[in-house]
């Protein structure tokens, strides 16, 4: 998926090393979150993340979106928590959730703020600001 990829490059752009699709943290059903830090990232946690592009245009969330922008990415984000919510005992789980049009989750939007904060800090940015929508980038 295009959002594992983007996410994978980011985090290696700001030096944090990661993997893909880590093992041992399977949910019952076999399924894994997207990628996992190999550093803390807060409170001591490594930090874990799922992504998901979801269409605002669906007929199932036109209503929502309608009433606020990016009502759709925010639920597709509320699901994958609660699919990897087991996980919060030992992990930060972030989920990314990108709207069609290109709206981010409130959560992911935090979470490329601190990437491009990270990347705007390694060598050869000499502290370059860097937006948060290109800290996620292919």
């Amino acid at each position: 998926m295009v959002v594992d990829a983007c996410g994978l490059y980011s985090f290696a752009s700001a030096g944090v090393p990661v993997t893909k699709e880590p093992d041992g943290l399977s949910r019952t059903d076999g399924k894994r979150p997207d990628g996992l830090a190999l550093v803390r990232w807060q409170s001591g946690k490594s930090l874990c993340w799922d992504g998901t592009v979801i269409c605002p245009l669906a007929e199932s969330y036109v209503s929502g979106v309608a009433r606020e922008a990016g009502a759709a990415a925010e639920v597709a984000a509320t699901r994958k928590e609660e699919k990897y919510a087991e996980l919060d005992s030992c992990y930060l789980f972030e989920p990314i959730a990108v709207e069609t049009l290109g709206v981010f989750n409130t959560l992911a939007n935090s979470l490329l703020k601190e990437i491009g904060l990270k990347i705007s800090l390694t060598p050869g940015n000499q502290g370059r600001p860097v937006s948060y929508t290109s800290a996620f980038q292919c």
